[in-house]
């Protein structure tokens, strides 16, 4: 087997085409392999019909290494013109229309950012820059999105994720069904949410069940605004509504201490997470230290209470309605300020939270969503842009698929 024929099966160089040269330079740590097609195929593109030829441009692919020389594709490929599409290039078998690179390399490219996730990394390794294999992802994304058959989704999660510091954020959504990120807006107002409902059809907005939030004003603005019979299909999680009694406990028990402690009593001093921890991970010399606590008359141990009825009516699936109002009255009536505040949250917020335990749906998806994203970004040591940390976003979680086709875009 001579040269050319090594490397036209290890391109996978077929008829029409066919290696006409290879030239190896050692000093360079390269080899070109060249490629020409006769006759070419001089089809047009995009719509496949056969077009006369119009000129031929000599095009370069960077291929995978061979034997650790560097690779490179060559070959005058035709240009035809097309009465309908004008003058455009023919496809190629073994890269994407545009392409600098081989499908191979591509893939291989999009296999190790998927793995390692940093573009810098994957670039380094590559020798190549970072601006070129930031091309490769976005390219990616793109043409996954461009073949994406988005069903309507029935329940959805919405969620804000920091894009650097100063409050910068972007709103990510999440399809609870398939587990896929949807959707990526810039910010977290009630624009960012309403440019995806915007997308949808009045009939998919009428069939979305669920949408799993938290207590954010814009997001149920935005979602008042657009989805019909929005106040039956909002539901908020519970991370968040728990998040607000458990922080009233923690304001309570912050002042008790220091009041206390200028009485000389350091009964609640180190004690913070004993009050914040859930009790069923509490190890027994906890628990033995915390249930002393408790029976204590402390005006921390009565908001802790309150906290923990209110974690129990989660799992309560008859009279929630009753239930939940007869709590906040009760903790509204105390003279536990901090705790106030949170019932008249809840109360506020009634109707999603029992959606929520009657749907049986959480957010949980969505904010573990935003751990991997958060993830991501460290380990890319941030993003250059809002469209950058995006793009990243869809690569990573949106279930696309983004490997290249030969003349595919």
């Amino acid at each position: 087997m001579n040269d050319k024929q090594l490397y036209a099966q290890i391109l996978g160089i077929a008829s029409p085409w066919q290696v006409t040269d290879v030239q190896l330079s050692l000093s360079e740590g390269k080899v070109e392999v060249k490629v020409s097609a006769s006759p070419p195929a001089l089809l047009c593109p995009e719509c496949g019909t056969r077009c006369p030829g119009y000129d031929a441009r000599e095009r370069r692919w960077r291929h995978l290494d061979t034997c650790q020389y560097q690779t490179i594709l060559v070959a005058d490929v035709p240009r035809v013109e097309c009465p309908e599409h004008g003058v455009k290039q023919v496809a190629v078998p073994w890269a994407a229309s545009g392409s600098r690179f081989t499908l191979l390399f591509e893939r291989l490219v999009l296999d190790w950012l998927d793995g390692v996730s940093a573009v810098e990394t994957v670039a380094n390794r590559m020798g190549l820059g970072w601006d070129v294999v930031a091309g490769i992802m976005d390219r990616a994304v793109k043409r996954g999105l461009a073949r994406r058959e988005l069903r309507p989704p029935r329940r959805i999660g919405v969620d804000e994720t920091s894009f650097q510091k100063r409050h910068e954020y972007v709103t990510v959504v999440t399809d609870l069904d398939s587990g896929k990120v949807i959707y990526v807006a810039d910010g977290r107002g009630r624009e960012a949410l309403e440019g995806f409902y915007r997308r949808l059809s009045p009939e998919d907005l009428e069939g979305i069940e669920v949408v799993a939030m938290d207590m954010s004003r814009p997001y149920i603005a935005a979602t008042r605004a657009c989805v019909p019979d929005a106040d039956a299909k909002i539901a908020f999680d519970k991370f968040h509504v728990v998040k607000l009694p458990s922080k009233g406990v923690d304001w309570v028990r912050r002042r008790e201490a220091r009041e206390l402690r200028r009485e000389g009593d350091e009964r609640l001093q180190g004690t913070r997470y004993y009050w914040l921890e859930n009790p069923l991970h509490m190890s027994e010399g906890r628990w033995d230290r915390f249930t002393e606590l408790r029976k204590e008359k402390l005006r921390t141990a009565r908001a802790w209470a309150m906290k923990d009825t209110a974690m129990a009516l989660w799992s309560w699936r008859h009279g929630l309605t009753t239930a939940f109002k007869r709590w906040c009255s009760w903790v509204e009536r105390s003279d536990l300020a901090p705790m106030q505040r949170a019932a008249k949250a809840i109360r506020k917020h009634l109707g999603g939270i029992l959606n929520a335990i009657r749907h049986g749906v959480s957010n949980g998806l969505a904010e573990g969503m935003n751990s991997i994203i958060q993830l991501l970004k460290a380990k890319a040591r941030g993003y250059r842009s809002r469209e950058r940390f995006r793009m990243a976003i869809l690569f990573r979680l949106g279930g696309l698929d983004l490997y290249p086709k030969a003349g595919e875009a």
